[in-house]
């Protein structure tokens, strides 16, 4: 689990607040990560725990998705204001 040390910063990077550098930002982070995964060569379990880790979050549009901008909460159910 020595190489999750490099990949589980890469989900804590904050996302720009300027919607124009949203796509810079997931430009940079798909060149960071692919880089990584193809000089440092990660073991396949770290490998699969950071991708389940990046589904997760970004599946769930909770926290601090690195790849994708997610849509805001639309209030259309029972119990809006």
């Amino acid at each position: 689990m020595y190489c999750l040390q490099w990949l589980i910063p890469v989900l804590l990077i904050p996302k720009p607040l300027n919607p124009a550098l949203i796509y810079n930002h997931a430009m940079f982070i798909v060149l960071y990560l692919t880089s990584f995964f193809l000089v440092r060569k990660p073991c396949t379990i770290c490998s699969l725990v950071f991708l389940a880790a990046v589904f997760l979050i970004c599946y769930s549009c909770v926290g601090n998705c690195v790849l994708w901008h997610c849509p805001d909460d639309n209030c259309e159910g029972v119990g809006c204001p």
